[in-house]
């Protein structure tokens, strides 16, 4: 399915040095941010207070979350939990305050608001539980980073998975770099994300490896960069619908979805958008560098029938 067709073939590769440039300065500025001012890592990660409230009606989240902030408590999740008159509630860690103490202060402050509430549980997760969540998150991400590159050395040839783990790395390392400069909370939701972004970046990097190879059996008289120009110019339209409509869904989940899809939303947003560049101008350039040619795809042998660049195809013997 396509909206339209491009016949002429667009010279992405023309600027592929600028704008690799700019990515690597965006990428070193991603890294020095979360060097200098790091990750603002959510209960999950840091440890903190667990509380559960109930209330005769449906809650109000945004009173509830106001009343809370009151207290001192910045971008504190607060979400229903089974059903829309139970709340959850996680708090960050308060020096000189106990996990009891929190909870009577906040349990106080809600029950002034609405004297209906009433208190399910309240637990303490410990930093140990936050160490083995980190842990565990970079081992998932360890582990997909592996495996993608597994993947496109046995699909396509190894400078095409050098190429894409670059690309995908930049990603990630950019939508990081984004919530420690404007110091978002990073959640396990967050983490999701990103790992989904490593996938949805990779599918459009194969994409493009796909039709490179493609071009490549079709096109023998066409340079390494008028391939990939062609490669990239056929995908534009199934970029822009699949794209496109996941788009759509994702701003209406940053818009609409409220506090607690916002962050999970807001990754996936800057993860697509910096995914199709990447994908396009990252992946596609690295691979050029590195030396991708014919041979890498597409095995020795007679010319087919058909070739548009063949002079004599078509040709009866």
């Amino acid at each position: 399915m396509e909206f339209f067709r491009i016949r002429k073939d667009i010279p992405f590769m023309r600027h592929a040095l600028l704008l690799n440039a700019i990515s690597t300065l965006t990428f070193i500025a991603a890294v020095f941010f979360l060097v200098t001012r790091g990750l603002n890592l959510s209960v999950e990660f840091t440890g903190g207070t667990v509380m559960e409230v109930a209330y005769e009606q449906p809650a109000d989240l945004a009173a509830v979350r106001q009343v809370v902030e009151s207290l001192g408590y910045a971008e504190v999740p607060v979400q229903n939990f089974g059903t829309s008159r139970d709340v959850l509630l996680r708090l960050p860690v308060q020096e000189g305050k106990s996990s009891g103490q929190q909870s009577e202060t906040v349990l106080a402050a809600l029950k002034a608001q609405n004297p209906a509430v009433e208190l399910r549980r309240s637990e303490f997760v410990g930093p140990q539980v936050g160490q083995e969540l980190v842990e565990d998150g970079l081992k998932a991400l360890a582990m997909v980073i592996v495996g993608i590159m597994i993947y496109l050395a046995f699909r396509f040839e190894w400078k095409y998975a050098v190429a894409a783990i670059i690309a995908n790395l930049h990603d990630v390392v950019i939508i990081l770099g984004f919530f420690a400069f404007f110091q978002w909370e990073f959640s396990l939701a967050v983490l999701a994300a990103v790992l989904a972004v490593l996938g949805y970046s990779v599918n459009e990097s194969v994409v493009i490896f796909d039709r490179i190879r493609e071009s490549f059996r079709r096109h023998r008289k066409k340079t390494t960069v008028q391939i990939i120009d062609n490669a990239i110019t056929a995908t534009i339209s199934r970029t822009i619908i699949t794209h496109g409509s996941t788009e759509i869904m994702v701003l209406s989940m940053l818009l609409f979805g409220g506090p607690t899809l916002h962050y999970f939303a807001l990754a996936l947003t800057i993860g697509i958008l910096f995914g199709i560049y990447s994908s396009v101008f990252v992946a596609a350039a690295i691979a050029m560098w590195l030396g991708i040619k014919r041979e890498d795809l597409v095995k020795s042998g007679p010319k087919q029938e058909g070739d548009p660049d063949d002079p004599n195809a078509g040709a009866v013997v």
